[in-house]
């Protein structure tokens, strides 16, 4: 938990304040057991690049083990969790989001989702944590991931690729640059009691791998932006998933598909959990529009890269830059 101290309450004037939006009630809603599971995936990714996933095959116990294990590690005191930090990227970080000056009311954990490859903060936090903090961290991720496969599988489906694995595959390869993340954000009734307005827990941004899959307790304080740059927030459901088109989607498909911008309000009463895998490609992949979705005398929007070299671009952006802006072609290219 955060104590607010009077150096903390003066770092809220950092902070951005939002005003709460209703909640939304249009968010589409697929069924990973639905026979037509692969067009409302196209349609949903499409239209909102965004969705609630039910029927997921994840079982909740795995969700709720992570989240016991993992507030009990945001329960510590401050100066132990201070200890698996700074983030480098991995670790325990709070407040301060990337290297570029952007803040938020949140703390959070950063580990990388490749079981062999574990960092010297993700051992540190993993030994001096809870015993079995790693084994349910392992075991939600495992079952995460091939959940993730399943709906990119019946992405690709859905877009009438003829490679079911096209997508899939970029996570599955041993080199996939994915991490996973746990964010939280403590209650702060101080500053809405000031004002009416919520903290910015986490500022409005797109995510630039693949795919996200976000799962979080039943706190709310997600917002999504839709198509006409409306800010709406999602409705709670801590049994289901939200999937999220990435920016590196968003070039494969050459546009179909949109990264949607999101940013999260933390709640004045309640804290807020949430854990998000983020599915990426290897770092020497090469971006650019599958071939196979073009259509004869289709031009890609955007120039080639590696996913190295727009991550690289990515976290040196600020997190409300447009960051695939760089790599668009212009009418000259």
């Amino acid at each position: 938990m955060v104590v607010l101290s009077q150096p903390a309450l003066n770092q809220f004037f950092l902070l951005k304040t939002c005003k709460p939006t209703p909640l939304f009630a249009g968010i589409p809603v697929v069924d990973l057991t639905d026979p037509d599971a692969k067009t409302h995936i196209v349609n949903a990714c499409r239209d909102f690049g965004f969705f609630k996933l039910v029927n997921h095959g994840v079982p909740l116990q795995f969700m709720a083990n992570l989240e016991n294990e993992t507030l009990g590690f945001f329960k510590k005191p401050q100066s132990e969790k201070d200890r698996a930090g700074p983030p480098d990227p991995f670790g325990y970080g709070s407040k301060r989001i990337g290297p570029n000056g952007d803040v938020g009311w949140v703390e959070y954990l950063l580990l990388n989702t490749n079981p062999d490859v574990i960092s010297p903060k993700s051992q540190f936090i993993f030994r001096e944590g809870p015993q079995n903090f790693r084994a349910v961290v392992e075991e939600y991720i495992r079952a995460v991931k091939n959940m993730c496969y399943e709906v990119l599988e019946l992405m690709a489906e859905g877009l009438g690729i003829t490679q079911r694995n096209v997508l899939s595959r970029l996570l599955k390869d041993e080199k996939s640059d994915s991490c996973f993340r746990l964010n939280h954000y403590p209650p702060c009734p101080e500053v809405q009691a000031l004002n009416g307005r919520n903290l910015v827990g986490f500022g409005e941004h797109t995510d630039p791998q693949i795919i996200s899959v976000l799962r979080s307790n039943s706190t709310s304080g997600l917002q999504i932006c839709l198509t006409d740059g409306t800010w709406v927030s999602v409705p709670p459901d801590q049994t289901s998933f939200f999937i999220n088109v990435g920016d590196t989607l968003q070039v494969m498909t050459n546009g179909r598909f949109k990264s949607v911008k999101h940013r999260v309000l933390a709640d004045p009463t309640k804290s807020r959990l949430s854990m998000i895998y983020f599915g990426g490609p290897p770092l020497c992949e090469k971006i650019a529009p599958l071939p196979s979705l073009m259509l004869k005398g289709e031009e890609s929007f955007y120039k080639e890269f590696t996913w190295w070299e727009y991550k690289k671009a990515a976290y040196a952006s600020r997190l409300a830059d447009n960051r695939l802006g760089p790599f668009e072609k212009s009418a000259a290219d």
